[in-house]
């Protein structure tokens, strides 16, 4: 989700890096607290206390960058989500694949079309499907 914090994505399982990442945001959370992310980020009060209790609550990746963004010293929500959507974008070109080769690789959990439009953020993708592209991506 932040360039250069999970440079070694592809040597987790997708189970793995989703965690990563949701000890990164549960840090967040613990430095802030639960009220002042809340506040900050416009996320669900219960959403946030499960992110501090350690939980994984199903999260869009826009959600995820507004916890984040909660924390003064990151870039706004919008600025994360799109450099983590970058990530992608820019996985696919290194690797040399294309959104049909990414279904295949997740075993067809998602279409084509689907991986697509949540690559360019054109619709909402949650942070277990991120986590999933993202391993796959990193893995190749």
């Amino acid at each position: 989700m932040l360039r250069g914090e999970f440079e070694s994505a592809g040597e987790h399982s997708t189970d793995e890096l989703r965690s990563a990442y949701g000890r990164l945001l549960a840090e967040t959370v613990e430095t802030l607290g639960v009220d002042t992310v809340v506040e900050r980020s416009g996320v669900d009060r219960d959403v946030v206390a499960a992110v501090a209790a350690g939980e994984e609550p199903e999260l869009t990746l826009a959600a995820a960058a507004a916890i984040l963004a909660a924390d003064p010293e990151h870039p706004d929500g919008e600025a994360l989500k799109t450099d983590a959507l970058d990530i992608l974008l820019m996985g696919m070109t290194t690797a040399v694949v294309d959104v049909d080769a990414v279904a295949t690789g997740l075993n067809d959990e998602m279409d084509p079309k689907e991986i697509q439009q949540k690559v360019e953020g054109r619709y909402p993708i949650t942070l277990g499907e991120y986590a999933a592209i993202h391993h796959f991506l990193e893995s190749r």
